[in-house]
């Protein structure tokens, strides 16, 4: 092989390499789901990933120490007239994040209060 053809074929894979991040993003501007929420996001595979070995995990966790802390105060936001606000601040919330919420999706897509 000769010195020109080396380079034309160097330049050539080089040229589809570069290629590679347009067609990432027209791929990933496709939705199928057809949940206007997730066109606006779009989360890439490691945002997903992300969000279900470390997020959602966590979510669920505060979840869970939310409700348990929302039991402990409730005696005293019933003598004060705020079960509602903190029940929705600490469980509602945060369960809404970790089960309504699409995977990788930075805001809940739950709009019903």
């Amino acid at each position: 092989m000769n010195l020109f053809r080396a380079t034309a074929a160097v330049m050539a894979l080089t040229t589809g390499l570069l290629t590679l991040p347009a067609n990432a993003g027209a791929a990933v501007s496709e939705n199928a789901s057809g949940d206007p929420l997730y066109t606006v996001e779009a989360p890439s595979g490691y945002a997903m990933a992300g969000d279900l070995l470390i997020a959602r995990p966590l979510l669920i966790a505060g979840t869970i120490i939310g409700t348990g802390v929302f039991l402990v105060s409730l005696p005293f936001s019933a003598l004060g007239g705020n079960v509602k606000e903190a029940g929705q601040a600490l469980v509602i919330e945060p369960g809404k994040e970790a089960f309504v919420r699409c995977l990788g999706c930075t805001s809940s897509g739950y709009k019903h209060d």
